[in-house]
């Protein structure tokens, strides 16, 4: 009888590209390092295509035109048609704590236009008390391809879209190039075909930073991960002062206010980027109570409060490390 002796496969080298598209920071990661020109392309061209359908601040985008209905049905493209499907479905498995609905309530505190712009203007706002209407009131027929978004709701599918869009392209440029593929849109992170030996190596953090810089203060943990997706969702990333209010981009859609929430971030690995990123910022509207919630769903997630106390639930790394 002989003994199969079983080869080690080399190690994957990588290569990466770094750029900006729908207002926000864009990673990405092959682990061929000839492909990733073509597949850089390739993903920009999808982006393209994502930001023309969903985006709340551009006038021709198919998201805009919802806003001008009135109530009447509107063909979307298929494009479009899944984004809000995505969206409608993690209103569902959040009870409703992210919701599409909120585009009127990120408007009324100024988040009107690309987070870019937002910081610059000084325009007063009045901060008013008022219940999203309600993802149950949009009726998407995906047979016919048709939306109905009654008069005066604006939609917002910021808590969703980038994570959908970065599972959609790792899916796609994996297929394509037959290589292992890392897309993260602000940190919304999709990954797939073969990873590299050990698996994607992703730093977790409780500030916004490079990824080819250690964090120079809070707690960060590097987490491995060979296929789905990971997402933090926090309220320090994106704020704005505005009349003497502080206020982030994370709406609680019960009132219509960026949320007060004891987290300062969440972080969720899932089955994809998407059901990631819907619970890291569930998480944040539930507030207390979240890490029962997300042990329960089975979702291994790191939650910061906001003293820098670190709770984690079943199945992730316990290991932190302390920035000095």
């Amino acid at each position: 009888m002989t003994t199969a002796i079983p080869r080690t496969a080399p190690p994957r080298t990588t290569a990466a590209a770094d750029w900006h598209a729908l207002g926000t920071s864009v990673r990405l990661v092959v682990t061929d390092p000839a492909l990733l020109d073509s597949c850089n392309l390739l993903l920009a061209r999808h982006l393209a295509e994502v930001d023309a359908a969903c985006s709340r601040f551009r006038s021709d985008s198919e998201l805009a035109a919802l806003d001008a209905s009135s109530g009447r049905p509107v063909t979307v493209s298929p494009l479009l048609a899944e984004a809000l499907a995505v969206a409608l479905r993690a209103a569902e498995a959040t009870d409703g704590a992210v919701d599409p609905t909120v585009g009127s309530a990120m408007n009324a505190i100024g988040y009107d236009r690309d987070f870019t712009l937002v910081r610059e203007d000084d325009r007063p706002i009045r901060l008013t008390v008022k219940r999203a209407p309600g993802w149950r009131m949009i009726d998407l027929d995906r047979t016919t391809g048709t939306v109905t978004v009654p008069a005066g709701i604006r939609l917002d599918l910021g808590a969703t879209a980038k994570a959908w869009a970065a599972d959609r392209a790792v899916a796609m440029l994996a297929e394509v190039a037959g290589c292992g593929v890392l897309v993260s849109l602000g940190g919304d992170t999709a990954i797939a075909g073969e990873p590299p030996a050990g698996g994607w190596n992703i730093r977790v953090q409780d500030i916004t930073g490079s990824v080819d810089e250690t964090p120079s203060h809070g707690t960060y943990a590097t987490v491995a991960l060979r296929s789905g997706g990971l997402a933090t969702s926090g309220t320090a990333a994106r704020n704005w002062r505005r009349g003497g209010h502080e206020l982030h981009h994370i709406v609680d859609p019960r009132t219509g206010l960026p949320v007060r929430s004891p987290w300062r971030t969440v972080s969720v690995a899932a089955a994809t980027s998407a059901d990631a990123n819907a619970a890291s910022t569930a998480s944040l509207v539930k507030g207390a109570g979240a890490e029962r919630w997300l042990t329960r769903l089975g979702l291994p997630a790191r939650l910061v409060a906001q003293d820098g106390t670190v709770v984690t639930t079943p199945g992730w790394p316990t290991h932190s490390v302390a920035a000095a």
